[in-house]
């Protein structure tokens, strides 16, 4: 996160395109927003469009605005919200769910810094800095046909990845600490501490859900709380018990989470010492990152290697060793 932080402040003071990546509730709306403020744009509007919420149609009236009599519904004139952001900066969030057929307009826009409104042959200029977020690998997209590969190239000028909260939970106190004398004012509650084996459960958690289900867990513990401390069955049972490790939306898993869930299963043979279930460990994380990587691919070993930092040989060599040339979908 402090990797985050300098890149944010870095780029704040450029115009560049920013694509942010993390799981959903890591926060991207937070540095989109922090981009903006910390930027010459500051006095400029902030504009934001759920790319995901909206159909095709309604999206491009969204983005570039209409003109009346385009289609049945367009009654008057409108505004687009690239028009709305001159000046300033555009969110695009959840940007992988612009149609294939949009996304030439928008690299257009993003190049050119113009556009036409729907219905309209007039050309209109902007001066718009565009931060876009997702929570999928993009390139998994392009590889799908479903993302055009030179508006790939043309948003992920500054990239900034967000890390899953299971990945840092050493900021838990202290974002703890934040939402509690935040939802406290706002509830009007007088909490002031938490207990240890809270935290500490807090800690052990997977949070699915990353920081906005922290922030919302944090919330209803101080609704039931009682004598200004948060105790652990203040906490959701979930989180008490520590439930099982769900998988990002993407399908894929993360490492260390992985790690995680297999030293929580325990394995079968753990009883074998800790330096032999160390090592089962990781064969059993590297095998699934390898399969992963190579399915993503499309069993391009040459394209894998590459996004797995390793020479092709070296892959062809834990191919064999994991027998990964059987795994569904890997088959040549």
């Amino acid at each position: 996160m402090l990797e985050v932080a300098r890149l944010t402040r870095l780029v704040a003071r450029t115009s560049a395109t920013v694509l942010l990546t993390g799981e959903t509730g890591t926060g991207k709306e937070l540095i989109a927003r922090a981009i903006h403020e910390l930027s010459p744009r500051t006095s400029g509007p902030y504009v934001r469009v759920n790319c995901g919420a909206l159909s095709e149609s309604l999206l491009e009236s969204e983005l570039f605005g209409h003109v009346k009599g385009a289609f049945t519904s367009a009654n008057e004139n409108r505004t687009g919200r690239f028009e709305a952001a001159h000046g300033g900066t555009l969110f695009l969030d959840e940007i992988n769910s612009v149609s294939y057929t949009l996304q030439v307009k928008l690299l257009r826009v993003l190049q050119e810094q113009e556009f036409e409104r729907v219905g309209d042959n007039r050309t209109i200029r902007v001066d718009v800095r565009v931060v876009a977020a997702t929570n999928r690998d993009l390139l998994d997209e392009v590889a799908r046909g479903s993302f055009r590969e030179d508006l790939y190239f043309r948003l992920n000028v500054v990239p900034i990845d967000l890390p899953p909260l299971r990945q840092r939970t050493g900021d838990i106190p202290d974002l703890v600490d934040f939402f509690i004398r935040k939802y406290a004012q706002s509830n009007k509650v007088a909490v002031s501490t938490i207990s240890s084996d809270a935290i500490a459960a807090l800690e052990r958690y997977t949070w699915p859900g990353n920081v906005r289900e922290l922030q919302n867990y944090v919330e209803r513990a101080i609704v039931f709380s009682q004598n200004g401390h948060l105790a652990l069955e203040n906490f959701p049972t979930q989180l008490v018990n520590g439930s099982p490790m769900r998988l990002p939306r993407s399908g894929a898993r993360d490492p260390q989470a992985l790690c995680q869930e297999l030293v929580a299963l325990g394995l079968q043979g753990a009883g074998d010492g800790a330096t032999n279930l160390h090592e089962r460990i990781v064969s059993q994380v590297e095998r699934e990152v390898i399969a992963q990587v190579l399915r993503s691919c499309q069993g391009v070993q040459t394209k894998a290697a590459t996004r797995l930092g390793i020479n092709r040989n070296t892959l062809h060599k834990k191919i064999d060793e994991y027998h990964l040339e059987a795994e569904p979908g890997l088959e040549n």
